[in-house]
């Protein structure tokens, strides 16, 4: 896993969660944490494609978590929100992250910035979701293959 891309997760996790919490447009989430939050060592390219990209393909994710969750959409928690979000996005749009990562990477997040036992949570959502999105990559790695 590469530090700069697990911080590029992190900071779209804030920005995901002020984007869904504030209503701002994406764009000025982004400035924002461009210009006020510290952005060393992060993956500028990685925190822009998951910033946008999880707006543009906020429907199709939203879709495709649904039927997995215990509750609608609307009532999940914000943080989980944007995580269930990022790792759906990976799932679909960055084949080149396994999926192993991606949910690796969701549960250590949820344990920094969800509630206590919301990396559970997480872990089954994104592994339900991971054998829809990814089945061949799942069970190669489940056979061995």
């Amino acid at each position: 896993m590469s530090k700069a891309r697990h911080k590029a997760r992190s900071r779209a996790i804030q920005a995901i969660y002020d984007w869904q919490v504030s209503g701002n447009d994406v764009r000025d989430v982004e400035e924002y944490f461009l210009t006020e939050q510290n952005m060393k060592k992060t993956d500028l390219d990685y925190f822009s494609e998951l910033l946008h990209g999880i707006p543009k393909h906020l429907s199709e994710l939203d879709a495709q978590l649904q039927p997995l969750l215990d509750r609608p959409m609307a009532e999940v928690d914000p943080v989980e929100k944007a995580i269930l979000r990022i790792g759906a996005y990976e799932f679909a749009h960055r084949i080149d992250v396994p999926y192993r990562v991606v949910i690796n990477e969701a549960v250590e997040l949820a344990k920094e910035f969800g509630a206590e036992e919301s990396h559970k949570y997480i872990n089954s959502v994104l592994d339900k979701l991971a054998i829809k999105l990814r089945s061949v990559e799942v069970n190669a790695r489940r056979t061995g293959g």
